[in-house]
């Protein structure tokens, strides 16, 4: 709750909306929020603002861009400071040390130096949230491997880095060579991180997009009209309600398996994706199940152009995904409204949806609910019309406590 000022003079209490939060996006409004440099926060923030949600917006970086990013970086940290951007509450890197590309462009895909982490470290106190990096990044199955040096830096040493400025490691973009070392990079990652100093607010490890990128032992998505008609059959024979976490090694996989045990255990903030084309609905609404709404977010990986990290996509004949060239998936195209009713088909409604799009994501990112003075009187209004079906109870609308 919020006081303001009345017409007459009296202050009252006017309840500002704990807006969903687009954690995970790549382009609003046909911009591809990876050209940095052209980046138009303010148009970005009247984007948000319209749509009543709030925005990390997450970006590639090509490594001769490093130091064009640091100066987007201080720019966004003024604009924010000046509350220009009350909308936009963080920055994302998607890499750049990823083991496995999926859909990122090759070339943003590298391996920084000691000094190139440092800088990159450094920007969390300008606003940068978290970086997705590849657990099994150093494995022998990586690209990496045999292309390091001494002056690249293990993750004995890469997360204490970030986590001492703020920044957290988002797990993901996996290899597919040997699951159980994936799986255990992933749990070494976690321990390191809780062992580590931490300078910011909420969940100290995030991921990317569960099942995505990563080995498996289910089929997590039918995207074609051919795969979408074995769908039933498919999920019956997977026994989705029969799931369990201590199960799920011999389910899904030891990655999945070790990212749901986490997250179920507190530990991390795990992204789910609720487009229904990046993961099947039912396969995503147990896994939130299994590991809690608490302790998951939703995740759009949204695009809104036919461009991104400098690629041009195709949009898919038989669903609303962007590829790459060679059929290789790069982003999604539905907003944050359309997921979050997705998922109220699937049974998770009121306080579960308002963790699942809203309050796990203000909870790990430590997000300050907006105040009712950031928003005029008709998008305040706009707001509250939005998201009405998240206000099942008096909880809904007040800050999240900081975990």
């Amino acid at each position: 709750m919020n006081e303001m000022e009345s017409p007459s003079g009296s202050r009252e209490q006017i309840r500002t909306p704990l807006l969903p939060v687009e954690v995970h996006c790549h382009g609003f409004a046909g911009v591809d929020f990876s050209e940095f440099s052209l980046l138009d926060l303010e148009l970005l923030e009247q984007v948000c603002a319209r749509e009543g949600v709030l925005s990390i917006p997450t970006l590639y970086l090509h490594h001769d861009r490093l130091g064009e990013f640091e100066r987007f970086m201080h720019r966004y940290d003024a604009m924010r400071r000046a509350g220009r951007v009350p909308h936009v509450v963080g920055v994302a890197l998607e890499g750049p040390l990823l083991s496995s590309h999926g859909g990122t462009p090759a070339d943003t895909v590298w391996a920084p130096t000691r000094s190139e982490w440092e800088r990159l470290a450094r920007l969390g106190k300008h606003g940068l949230c978290y970086m997705v990096v590849s657990p099994d990044a150093f494995s022998p199955a990586s690209h990496f491997h045999g292309q390091t040096f001494e002056r690249h830096p293990g993750f004995e040493w890469i997360v204490p880095m970030l986590l001492g400025h703020g920044v957290r490691p988002a797990l993901g973009h996996f290899n597919r060579a040997d699951p159980h070392l994936s799986a255990r990079s992933v749990e070494d990652i976690v321990d390191i991180a809780w062992d580590s100093e931490w300078q910011g607010r909420g969940t100290r490890v995030v991921t990317d997009h569960l099942f995505n990128d990563m080995p498996l032992l289910i089929r997590h998505a039918f995207r074609t009209t051919r795969a979408r008609a074995t769908r039933e059959a498919t999920l019956a024979s997977y026994d989705l309600p029969g799931w369990t976490l201590d199960a799920m090694d011999e389910i899904a996989g030891p990655v999945p398996a070790a990212i749901m045990r986490e997250a179920a255990a507190g530990r991390i903030a795990a992204c789910v994706n609720f487009d229904g084309e990046h993961v099947d609905l039912a396969i995503a609404s147990r896994a939130v199940s299994l590991m809690g709404p608490e302790n998951s977010m939703m995740m759009t990986d949204r695009c809104d152009s036919a461009r991104l990290g400098g690629q041009e996509l195709t949009r898919g004949e038989e669903n609303g995904l962007w590829y790459q060239p060679g059929g290789i998936v790069a982003a999604g195209s539905q907003p944050l409204a359309r997921q979050m009713r997705n998922a109220t088909g699937y049974g998770i409604e009121g306080g579960r949806l308002r963790d699942l799009a809203s309050g796990t994501a203000h909870r790990a990112f430590g997000i300050t609910a907006l105040r009712a003075d950031q928003l005029p009187d008709a998008m305040l209004a706009a707001h509250h019309e939005a998201w009405a079906f998240l206000d099942a109870d008096d909880t809904a609308g007040q800050q999240a406590p900081v975990a």
